[in-house]
């Protein structure tokens, strides 16, 4: 997870037994930095998120951004008392949180790591043949 988003990972975490709606509104923050990271604008995240589907973002994915995007949506509008948003919401949502991370970009990372352990003469055949047509 990119530091700039454990930060805000963090701190939901720091104010979730005293403030549930809180955390839930940092989640959603940090899925916004997420997105961003992944390479969206980060700024709609109901955007981001169909912009990641394009780019072949799992289904699993996509509706744990969803579920965060709506519960997080009643977490931060004004004027409105989720009352769905206590300990067991805001649970949820530190774990879509950490599935997230782990399918976009945890695992990523190990594959790549794997993959480039093999000799560099091999990759470069792997290479030439999936140029070929």
């Amino acid at each position: 997870m990119p530091q700039y988003v454990v930060d805000d990972f963090n701190e939901a975490r720091e104010v979730l037994s005293k403030s549930p709606r809180s955390s839930a509104a940092l989640l959603r923050l940090a899925i916004e930095k997420l997105c961003k990271h992944l390479g969206q604008s980060g700024k709609d995240l109901n955007s981001d998120i169909k912009g990641l589907v394009k780019a072949g973002l799992p289904i699993q994915i996509q509706q744990a951004l969803d579920t965060v995007r709506v519960i997080g949506n009643s977490a931060v509008h004004a004027g409105e008392i989720d009352l769905r948003d206590d300990q067991r919401t805001a649970l949820t949502l530190f774990k879509l949180v950490n599935l997230i991370v782990e399918d976009r970009i945890t695992r990523p990372r190990e594959f790549d790591e794997i993959y480039n352990t093999l000799p560099k003469s091999k990759l470069e055949q792997i290479s030439q043949r999936d140029q070929t047509p």
